[in-house]
This record gives structure tokens, sequence and C-alpha cells, in this order.
């Protein structure tokens, strides 16, 4: 049996473009890419934090240090400049591949710049 599992997070980037009649895609900055072992053209989910929606599409690249988050095409009118995204991509494997699998999570700090990048998430505790 396969499961699907988090591959990969960008967490908390701003969106620094929304850009409606530009191809359809999100432009993420090459190095923020490089961090999370995201593709040219590797499919996203994008969860806008500031508005609630929830959308996929895919990835091109934007200059690498350039911090750009470019949310293009029909999916510019669910993200406008200034949001907070949660970017993630998937990835199908067998349960024993899963055994030994950990994403790789990128927390992004101011201007979009990678701040760290952890394997895991805490437990959340109880209220």
């Amino acid at each position: 049996m396969n499961i699907t599992l988090l591959k990969s997070k960008l967490h908390r980037v701003t969106v620094t473009h929304s850009e409606l009649d530009y191809e359809g895609s999100c432009a993420i900055d090459k190095d923020l890419l490089d961090a999370a072992g995201i593709r040219d053209f590797e499919q996203l989910h994008i969860y806008n934090v500031t508005n609630g929606e929830r959308f996929v599409t895919y990835t091109i690249i934007a200059e690498k240090g350039s911090g750009i988050i470019s949310v293009n095409g029909a999916a510019a009118h669910k993200a406008s400049v200034g949001d907070t995204l949660i970017i993630c991509t998937y990835a199908m494997m067998t349960e024993v591949e899963a055994n030994a699998f950990k994403p790789v999570l990128v927390y992004a700090e101011s201007k979009n710049k990678v701040a760290r990048t952890l394997s895991c998430i805490d437990v959340q505790p109880k209220s």
C-alpha cells in the first residue's frame, strides 16, 4: 500500500507579487526551492494563512536571492501582495519508505529568507 506524506514545506512566506495576467503558477525564489528540495514544475498545495484560501498550482523558478513569492494566473484571485502563505509538496511512498522518511520544513524570516530548516514538528501540547 502507498501513502501520501508531506515532502516539504515553506512555512509563513509572504506574497511579493500577484500577477493575474502571467502564466499560471507560483514563482518562488530559487534559494527557498533549493532549501526545501522543491523542483521546477512540481505540484504545490498553497494555504493562505491571511484569507483561508487553499489551492493547488505548480512551481516556476524565481531569481535566486530575490525573495520572490509570486502567485500567478487564476490563483492570483486567491492571494494578494502581503499575504502569508504555507506552501507544501507531498510524496507517495510505501509504508516501509515512510518509516525512514523525514520531510524538509523551511521556516522563512522577513523578506522570504531561510531562517531555519527542520525535519519534524513538535508535538502539540494540550491547551
